[in-house]
C-alpha cells in the first residue's frame, strides 16, 4: 500500500509539471512578444511599448524561461521516481531544486505585478500615469502572461 501511494504521488508529480511547463513557457513566450505601436497623426510618430522597455518584464522572460527549461530537464527524474518510488535521493534533489524554482518564478511574477500595477492605475502621488488606457492589447497581454505564471 506505501508503495503505491507513492507511485499515486510520483504521477500526480508529473502530470503538474507537465501543466507546469505549459504555463510558464506560455507566460514567458506571451510576455517576451509583446509589443504595441500608437501611431499619432502620421506613421513617422509613434509611441512604442514593448517588454523589453521595462527591466521586470525582462526578468519576468527571463524566470519563466528557466523554470520551463528546468521543467523540462527534470521530466526524466520524475519518471525515474514513477519506475522507482523508493529511491529517496531523487525525491529530494527535486524537492530542492522546485523549492528554488518557485522563488525563482514568484520573483519574476511579483516584480512585473509590481509594473502592472503601476500601468494600470498610475501614482498620482509621483505624477506617474496609467499606460494602459492608450496601449491596452499590451496591458492586456502582460496581464494574461503574468496569470499564467502565477
Amino acid at each position: 500500500p506505501v508503495g503505491r501511494k507513492r507511485r499515486g504521488l510520483a504521477i500526480l508529480d508529473f502530470f503538474l509539471r507537465l501543466l507546469a511547463i505549459g504555463a510558464t513557457l506560455s507566460a514567458a513566450i506571451a510576455m517576451g512578444t509583446n509589443n504595441e505601436t500608437l501611431k499619432f497623426f502620421t506613421q513617422f510618430f509613434q509611441f512604442n511599448a514593448r517588454f523589453y522597455n521595462l527591466s521586470a518584464f525582462i526578468y519576468f522572460v527571463i524566470a519563466n524561461a528557466t523554470v520551463g527549461l528546468y521543467l523540462l530537464l527534470s521530466l526524466p527524474f520524475s519518471i525515474f521516481d514513477i519506475v522507482r518510488p523508493r529511491a529517496a535521493a531523487f525525491r529530494v534533489l527535486l524537492i530542492f531544486f522546485d523549492t528554488v524554482m518557485v522563488a525563482v518564478c514568484a520573483s519574476g511574477a511579483a516584480a512585473a505585478t509590481a509594473i502592472m500595477y503601476v500601468a494600470r492605475r498610475g501614482n498620482t502621488k509621483t505624477n506617474w500615469f496609467s499606460i494602459c488606457q492608450q496601449f491596452n492589447s499590451f496591458c492586456d497581454q502582460a496581464t494574461g502572461a503574468l496569470g499564467a505564471s502565477f
